[in-house]
C-alpha cells in the first residue's frame, strides 16, 4: 500500500475521508494532514473501535479508491 499517495493529495482525499467517516471534524482532518496513524487515532476516538478494526477499516476504504 502507498499511503503516500493519500498524503500527497490529502487536499482532495480529506472529502473522500469525510464521506467515509462523517463524525471526523475539519479540524481533524488538518490535524491528521494525511498521515495514517493520525487518522487511525481519530477514527478510533470518534467511533469507539479497536485498533486493529480500524485498520482493516482504513485498508478496505483505501483498496476501494479508483486512483491506485
Amino acid at each position: 500500500m502507498d499511503w503516500n499517495r493519500v498524503e500527497g493529495n490529502w487536499k482532495q482525499m480529506s472529502g473522500k475521508v469525510k464521506e467515509q467517516w462523517g463524525k471526523l471534524t475539519d479540524d481533524d482532518l488538518t490535524e491528521i494532514n494525511g498521515k495514517r496513524e493520525q487518522l487511525e487515532g481519530k477514527i478510533q476516538e470518534r467511533y469507539g473501535k479497536a485498533k486493529d478494526d480500524v485498520r482493516k477499516d482504513v485498508d478496505t476504504w483505501y483498496d476501494r479508491q479508483t486512483w491506485h
